[in-house]
């Protein structure tokens, strides 16, 4: 299990975003190497997700996972949303109030990290990952993260497990880029 790395790595790709937004506004303010460092910021949060999908496909112990619910996870939180847009709201780049949005992307990052709502991750999802709410016959719910597109609950998944509630589909039939 890679629990600290992978919410550190899951919760920062899901808020990278932020960062293709506020590349936006800085090329638009003229700022560009600002934006050039937000946007290599973002491609190497990307990068690192990717290898630590790659690797949890590949190392992680599998165990076979007999699921009877599924949800799709991937479709909620609009708090996601106005957080990315939010950089937008403001008349000029040198207007931003830094001393307000750094702590409050902070906390909202750490409040997603330890809450397990991280599954919202648009940057992975455009990549082709899934995330569903999967139910076990244990009665425990998982955040599982799949190329698939599953449709039938009654199956049996082979899974590694990344966190204490989230497991990655480990099957070689779907494969990651």
């Amino acid at each position: 299990m890679l629990s600290w790395l992978a919410k550190l790595l899951l919760t920062s790709t899901a808020i990278a975003p932020v960062a293709l937004v506020y590349a936006w506004v800085a090329f638009t303010e003229g700022e560009t190497e600002l934006m050039v460092y937000l946007l290599l910021g973002c491609v190497v949060l990307f990068g690192c997700m990717h290898g630590l999908l790659r690797y949890s496909k590949n190392n992680l112990e599998k165990s076979q996972f007999k699921v009877i619910s599924i949800e799709a996870a991937d479709r909620e939180n609009i708090a996601f949303l106005l957080l990315y847009i939010m950089p937008l709201f403001a008349t000029q780049f040198s207007n931003l109030n830094w001393h307000i949005l750094v702590p409050t992307i902070v906390i909202f990052a750490a409040v997603v990290s330890t809450g397990y709502g991280y599954h919202f991750n648009p940057l992975l999802g455009l990549s082709g990952w899934h995330f569903y709410k999967v139910g076990t016959e244990e009665g425990v719910t998982y955040v599982l993260i799949t190329k698939k597109q599953l449709r039938s609950a009654k199956q049996c998944l082979t899974v590694g497990q990344l966190t204490e509630y989230i497991v990655i589909d480990t099957e070689k039939g779907d494969t990651t880029t």
